[in-house]
């Protein structure tokens, strides 16, 4: 039987004209570590006359927050960027730009020490060094981390206070980007929003800009469990997938290895433990007490994500269980409330107790490596937007993200972005008529959504399961919304990325990294050594497996010991 096509989704989604309009140089869309760090660095350019930063929610409301284990920088002594990128390269599963992940490792200790004198309060050793860990796939310690486990929110305090004292730079809450605006060349001429207010339904706008920076985080509300926040609906990806950019790469999407397993009826965001955890000492066992991850990898329970998600989902299988579990015992109560503060609480709120207790895990959607394909400074094909994070494929992570890598991923790249932009910015040009085929789907259709794709496009994938995630959301494709409201514009959104994610999954027969196959349970590197673009004519997307450049000789192809 022949592969179902791929859902026909909207070319744009449906909305008001704009009832208000507004200009700026630069728009950059997100409020993370990767759209503040960007905004920064653009109010000093002096080519740069307004900078304008959208959010959908409140300023700290996105994924960095969250980040709990840390940032990985070559900065302890006897590291190099040469180590941190053969780590890297080895989790990425033969499919990283190695020239992105050297501009990664290199440019990386300085931009983290530019965070530091931003006002980043980074822990310290008691002799008053850079308090440095390890995490899954790396081979040193060079996880710098604050506050124990909340790494992400002083990051993210450190550039809201910057941007607090920045006048050049306007900021909009409660704001979502709906759709780029194009001009007649297919370039970037603005961007609409509705922004939200209490009693308001119809807030669209339109900004006109000379760029779009596109930092709005990841997908993970595509599946029902992840530990993504609830503005993480994939809307920057979306958006500029009906813009004519090129997706790459949706089909590795990492699933952390161990999120807290609440029962079989929770959905949503849920809580992660850090993979910190085990870099300082706890390990996996299954119901039994088993050490299962002994002799599945050499480095154990810090193997890459990707193998430990796998070594998890075998184990479940092989036992019925629906989760198992993660050993931490022996840190003791004082190490605890040092370390890792908020991960203790977080799991005593949850009626756990990890210094007596063992912590129930199981894989979640975490990290999208795909996303907007950009070059070494964060272009996207399409003229004047560019991509930064989550919401971008730079070619750094490849086929599974190492630990820690997302935070200084996002500030590097960011910081090149504002490095050229202001000697690339596009004269003021007008809008043209949008001519694509506009639409909704209702908000009512998430749930089943994230079912389909949770159940058929998870941890866990074969053809006839990606054959019927297609047909199921082909299905939900051809429903069509009766009001215009944020929850349509969310759903239409992940029914972009979903349906496009699952055509991806399906064309990649192998299994690498975080995308697993169970009917092509081998690498290939003769049919599948490159990448998964997908482009959108009008929501009509087609997919194409793009080969890989010739391997550069340092690339490495064993874990080394």
């Amino acid at each position: 039987m022949p592969f179902p096509p791929a859902p026909r989704v909207p070319g744009r989604l449906s909305a008001s004209d704009p009832g208000w309009t507004t200009r700026a140089d630069v728009v950059v869309i997100g409020s993370g570590i990767a759209g503040l760090t960007a905004a920064l660095r653009l109010r000093d350019a002096p080519d740069v006359g307004t900078v304008l930063v959208v959010t959908k929610d409140v300023l700290n409301a996105g994924s960095t927050q969250w980040a709990q284990g840390g940032i990985a920088a070559a900065l302890g002594p006897g590291d190099t960027p040469a180590e941190h990128e053969v780590d890297t390269l080895v989790a990425g599963a033969g499919a990283c730009d190695l020239e992105a992940v050297r501009v990664l490792v290199t440019e990386g200790p300085d931009a983290v020490r530019e965070l530091i004198a931003l006002g980043t309060n980074f822990d310290h050793s008691p002799d008053g060094e850079l308090s440095l860990t390890r995490e899954g796939g790396h081979h040193r310690d060079r996880i710098a981390h604050a506050g124990g486990d909340a790494t992400g929110a002083e990051i993210q305090r450190a550039l809201i206070a910057a941007i607090e004292v920045s006048p050049e730079i306007e900021v909009v809450q409660h704001a979502l980007a709906v759709d780029l605006l194009l001009d007649a060349g297919g370039g970037v001429a603005g961007v609409t929003l509705h922004v939200m207010g209490e009693g308001q339904r119809d807030g669209v706008g339109a900004v006109h800009c000379r760029a779009v920076v596109l930092a709005s985080g990841g997908l993970g509300q595509v599946f029902s469990q992840t530990t993504n926040p609830a503005v993480a609906t994939g809307d920057g990806m979306a958006l500029a997938l009906r813009a004519g950019a090129t997706l790459r790469d949706l089909e590795f999407v990492q699933f952390h290895p161990t999120v807290m397993y609440l029962g079989p009826e929770s959905r949503g965001q849920q809580p992660l433990i850090s993979e910190a955890v085990r870099g300082e000492g706890a390990f996996l066992v299954d119901s039994d007490g088993r050490r299962f991850m002994q002799g599945e990898h050499p480095l154990a329970d810090l193997a890459p994500r990707d193998v430990v998600a796998k070594a998890i989902m075998r184990r479940m299988l092989e036992t019925g269980e629906p989760h198992m579990w993660l050993d931490a015992r022996h840190l003791g109560a004082a190490f605890w409330e040092r370390r890792f503060p908020t991960i203790l609480a977080t799991c005593r709120s949850h009626g756990v107790d990890p210094v007596t207790e063992l912590i129930p895990v199981a894989p979640a959607c975490h990290y999208a490596s795909g996303g907007v394909r950009t070059d070494l400074w964060g272009r996207s094909d399409v003229p004047g937007l560019y991509a930064t994070g989550e919401a971008a494929c730079s070619g750094v992570h490849g086929a599974n993200r190492l630990a820690s890598n997302s935070l200084l991923e996002g500030l590097v790249f960011s910081r090149r972005i504002a490095a050229v932009l202001p000697g690339e910015l596009r004269p003021w040009s007008e809008p043209v008529a949008d001519r694509r085929r506009a639409g909704l789907v209702p908000g009512s259709a998430r749930r089943e959504l994230q079912e389909v794709m949770t159940g058929k496009v998870g941890v866990l994938r074969t053809a006839t399961g990606l054959a019927e995630a297609v047909e199921e959301l082909t299905a939900l494709a051809g429903r069509t919304a009766d009001v215009v409201d944020l929850e349509s514009w969310e759903t239409t959104n992940l029914l972009t990325v979903a349906s496009a994610l699952a055509r991806a999954a399906a064309l990649r027969e192998e299994t690498r990294g975080s995308h697993w196959r169970e009917d092509f349970p081998e690498r290939d590197d003769v049919r599948f050594a490159g990448h998964v673009d997908v482009v959108s004519d009008d929501g009509a997307p087609t997919l194409r497996l793009v080969p890989a450049p010739a391997t550069d000789p340092s690339y490495p192809t064993v874990v080394p010991t």
